[in-house]
């Protein structure tokens, strides 16, 4: 049964890749559009770099959706019908958190364990719990820092553009300018069917993934981090 179930969902992915394929074909090509063609371009490249990047991960079972320019100003069940999600909560976002009290020598991502970044991917129907991550990151480190050391705060938008080289909405794990250490919501992990939607790098573009491949991938920590 699992074994169908697991083929019957690659299965709708492929639609799902193929209608969006479809979808972009079928776009005019001037007269009649508000999207330049350079934008057009620029998308089509976002794409192909994270779907090569993916690939080279091992990744299969993925696809992108372009959305409409609009799409954040719609509830939560139009996104979840434009992505032909199977429900809200796998609708996901990522956001990237800066320690604002780490030491003094503690100014990037090279320690992983401790790092000055951290990006979050969490559902959007979850309110996110920063004081488990700070707990997550003090038992990690052996409570060998100081647990008032960890501070976990919404990164300042142009700080999280530069790190990740991804505006507002359109921030992905795949493919950062910086090496940002990543962290899973447990709660993703137990997602049915497991598959989620996380930004494509770009705001009108859409990632889905497994998330047994996601996790393979990005090598996220996993952490209970957020609430209902």
């Amino acid at each position: 049964m699992e074994a169908e179930l697991a083929e019957l969902e690659t299965i709708q992915t492929q639609i799902l890749r193929r209608i969006s394929d479809l979808e972009l074909s079928l776009l005019p090509a001037g007269a009649g559009s508000d999207i330049e063609e350079s934008e057009l371009v620029a998308e089509s490249d976002t794409e192909a770099r994270l779907s090569s990047i993916l690939r080279s991960h091992g990744v299969k079972d993925f696809c992108f959706k372009k959305v409409a320019s609009d799409y954040y100003n719609w509830p939560l069940e139009a996104r979840r019908d434009a992505l032909s999600a199977p429900s809200v909560d796998h609708l996901c976002k990522s956001i990237v958190l800066v320690n604002t009290q780490a030491p003094s020598n503690v100014t990037d991502c090279s320690d992983r364990n401790n790092s000055k970044y951290y990006v979050v991917v969490v559902q959007y129907t979850a309110r996110f719990n920063a004081e488990t991550v700070k707990n997550f990151l003090y038992s990690l480190n052996d409570g060998k820092i100081a647990k008032k050391k960890f501070n976990l705060r919404l990164a300042p938008e142009e700080t999280s553009a530069k790190l990740t080289g991804y505006e507002h909405n359109a921030v992905t794990c795949v493919g950062l300018k910086t090496d940002i250490p990543v962290i899973l919501d447990e709660a993703i992990t137990k997602l049915n069917p497991n598959f989620f939607w996380l930004g494509g790098g770009e705001v009108d573009l859409k990632l889905g993934i497994r998330t047994s491949e996601f996790i393979d991938c990005v090598k996220p920590f996993i952490v209970s981090c957020s609430g209902g």
